[in-house]
Formats: structure tokens, C-alpha cells, sequence
């Protein structure tokens, strides 16, 4: 167990910290470190509240190894500080007090669509300054990608569950299995009397391995499975295409819920994996094993033919990625998970004129999160693609404001 106080004390508390430099978001670790000494949790609380709502998320989920751990001038010599253990402790207390319930509204209106990261991140914002917020969720429960994408092991509903109470407190408003699109159309929701509205809807729908075989019924995409793992049954051995953190986290559920073989096939090697180094660390731990340079061929009642590959370099010093001919062999398994990419519903985009998308369905934006319909904004995964959540957290502070001036 580690000790929050002797890890705060080995701190050096840098002048020109390459922590904070290196942190999306620019979080004043030092100041916080020093709050944190003296035992001023409130005011550290703050100050990491008010820099980034999702700080109690973040602390759990975020890339530590790209940025402050991994950006520590203690990492050079030897073990770097780990401040995201002290910004989860700090974080979780600070949200079981926060009130924010007395901010005056201001008599604007805006419509929210999406309760993920993006959502409550703007949510947040806005209702600091006064917006009356109503927030539209097409699933039961709220959250987004916090709550369906990310394991429950790996981050405890209760500090989604205080976030939502803290918005609550402020006056948001949230409306569950509220789908945005077809029958609540943009037009709807401006005739009502909303002045802007955000979409923060992520990207949900998975994207194909276009393989023969896809549709068998021991066939399932991760991003669906990680809805509802404890509903799934997998069998005992699980093969999971992808090497993504959605492909990290579809393993490591499919081990936690008692499936005893789990393999993680890719095409290429470690180094090439999207997944933070944290997850893939986590996923070895647990007994997930990995294939790499093993690519899909076809999906069988049995298993899945897989096939290896090789890298090759041409005449001009370039490197690519072939199949070997003749080394498909069927690997038995019970399950297979597909993780490769998701890509956004086209719900509102098809159901409501103005809003106009790139070739891969993503929404067009400027800089500061305007579509290409006047009074509606966009960030987060539905314009970027699939990122980490302190991304979007920094998109939606700068889009909130966005919409801020928009309205003054």
C-alpha cells in the first residue's frame, strides 16, 4: 500500500514542474502537492476541481506514463512520483462535500446531448456560470463512456454517481432514454427555447473487421460487450482482436468474469499498440496472454483462422506489414471480441439538416467547437474520434466557453 504522505513529501515541488508542462490540462501539481502537506484537502479539491471537473476520473484512467509519471524529474534516477494517487484521494473527498447549489441562473437555456466525458465536462461549466442545463441520455443510466465503456473494477460508479449529484445539486436536469435525433430534432429543441445546444455523443457504433464469419453468434464487438459483461457468456476461452484500450479492457472484463483463457491477437508488435503501456502492464498481470503479428483471416464455428504476418522493408527504406502466405491456422476458441475502432451513430447528423460530417462520419467543427449549424456545438470522440477522456475534458472547456460568448 502506498503512502500518500511519504509520496507527496519525496516530491521536489519543481519551479518549472515537467509534470504540469506535460498534463493536457495543465494541473498545478505542485501547488496541490504543497495544500496536500499541510492538509488543506479542501482547497487542493478546489483547485483541481475547478482546472478539470473529471479530476476523480482522470487520476484513475488517464495515460500517467505520457504524462506527469511519466514527466517526473524523480523517474530519471528512480521511482517518479506518483501524483495521480494523490489527485484520486484529494479528488473523491473534495466531491463527497462539493456544493455549488447557490449559483444565480442567468435566463439562457442550453440542451446537452450525451452524458459522457464531453457532456458533464460542459455541463459543469455552464452551470458554474449560470445556464439553465438540461442534459438528454439515450441510455437507462448516465455517464457515457465512464459508465458503459470503462469497467466497473477499473472505475467505481459511486465517482460518476457524486459528479451527477453535484450537477444535480446546481440545478442540471437530466433526461434518461432520451434519444436526440429522430423525434427530438435540433429544430425541437431550439422551438423550446433551448440557445445553444452541444452535442457530446461519442463513438458508439463499432467499426467491421469485414471478414468472413462475422456475424456467427460467438461473434461480439467489445464495445458492446463492455456495456454488460456480467450478461455475456463467453465460454472459457476468449480471443479478443485489437490492441486499443477498448481491447485492454474487453480482456481484462472477460478475465474478471471467470473466462480462463483470454488472448489478445494483434497484427503488429507491442510497440505499435494503442493501449496505454498502464493497461497492457495490467491485462500481462491478470493472465491475459498475447499473439502479435497475427492477423484475422476468417471467423469459423470453431475458432479463428489466424495468420501470421511479417514486416518487410522495400527499395526505398520504407517499412510494411505483409500476411505470410500459407500460415493460416485455425486457433479454437469459444469467443471472439472485435476491437478495432469505433466510429459515431449518424442519429442526429441524418435526422436534422446543417450539420455537416467528414468521409469517416465525424462532426465538422472549428477550433472553438462550432458546426456548421449556428448555436449548436460539438467535441470530444463524436468530432476526434475515439481519445482519452482528460482530451475531451480539455475540448469541452474550450468549447463551454465557446458557447459562453456565443450567448453574451
Amino acid at each position: 500500500m502506498l503512502d500518500l504522505n511519504l509520496e507527496a513529501n519525496r516530491c521536489l515541488v519543481c519551479k518549472n514542474a515537467r509534470c504540469k508542462s506535460a498534463c493536457p490540462i495543465s494541473t498545478d501539481i505542485p501547488t496541490v502537492i504543497n495544500l496536500y502537506k499541510e492538509g488543506k484537502i479542501k482547497e487542493a479539491g478546489e483547485i483541481l476541481f475547478n482546472n478539470n471537473p473529471l479530476s476523480a476520473v482522470c487520476a484513475i484512467v488517464c495515460p500517467h506514463e505520457d504524462q506527469c509519471a511519466g514527466n517526473c524529474i524523480r523517474g530519471i534516477k528512480g521511482e517518479p512520483i506518483q501524483f495521480y494517487k494523490i489527485e484520486e484521494e484529494i479528488s473523491k473527498k473534495y466531491l463527497k462535500d462539493a456544493d455549488f447549489s447557490n449559483v444565480p441562473k442567468n435566463g439562457k437555456n442550453i440542451a446537452i446531448v450525451g452524458s459522457g466525458p464531453a457532456g458533464l465536462t460542459v455541463a459543469f461549466e455552464l452551470a458554474k456560470k449560470g445556464y439553465s442545463v438540461t442534459v438528454f441520455e439515450k441510455n437507462e443510466q448516465l455517464g457515457g463512456i465512464l459508465r458503459y465503456g470503462i469497467p466497473e473494477f477499473r472505475l467505481p460508479r459511486e465517482i460518476i454517481d457524486n459528479l451527477i449529484s453535484i450537477l444535480k445539486n446546481m440545478g442540471v436536469k437530466f433526461k434518461i432514454n432520451a434519444t436526440v435525433g429522430p423525434i427530438l430534432t435540433l429544430d425541437k429543441l431550439f422551438q423550446d427555447g433551448y440557445d445553444s445546444v452541444f452535442i457530446g455523443t461519442g463513438v458508439w457504433n463499432p467499426r467491421r473487421l469485414d471478414i468472413k464469419g462475422e456475424s456467427l453468434g460467438h461473434v461480439h464487438y467489445a464495445i458492446d460487450y463492455l456495456r454488460s459483461p456480467k450478461n455475456y457468456d463467453l465460454g472459457d476461452n476468449v480471443v479478443v482482436i485489437g490492441a486499443g484500450n477498448v481491447a485492454m479492457d474487453a480482456s481484462r472484463s472477460a478475465k474478471h468474469y471467470d473466462s480462463k483463457n483470454v488472448y489478445v491477437a494483434y497484427r503488429r508488435d507491442f510497440d505499435s499498440m494503442t493501449a496505454t503501456k498502464a493497461e497492457i502492464h495490467e491485462a500481462i498481470e491478470e493472465g491475459v496472454d498475447f499473439m502479435t503479428y497475427k492477423a484475422p483471416i476468417e471467423i469459423v464455428n470453431d475458432g479463428i483462422i489466424l495468420a501470421d504476418t511479417k514486416k518487410i522493408v522495400n527499395e526505398e527504406g520504407k517499412t510494411s506489414l505483409v500476411t505470410v502466405e500459407g500460415s493460416e491456422k485455425l486457433f479454437k476458441c469459444d469467443s471472439v471480441l472485435v476491437a478495432v475502432s469505433q466510429v459515431p451513430r449518424n442519429t442526429i447528423v441524418s435526422n436534422n439538416k446543417g450539420l455537416e460530417v467528414n468521409n469517416t462520419g465525424l462532426i465538422m467543427t472549428d477550433n472553438s467547437g462550432h458546426t456548421t449549424r449556428d448555436g449548436v456545438f460539438a467535441c470530444g470522440d463524436v468530432t476526434h474520434g475515439a481519445k482519452t477522456v482528460i482530451e475531451a475534458v480539455v475540448a469541452s472547456k474550450i468549447v463551454a466557453a465557446s458557447i459562453d460568448e456565443y450567448l453574451k
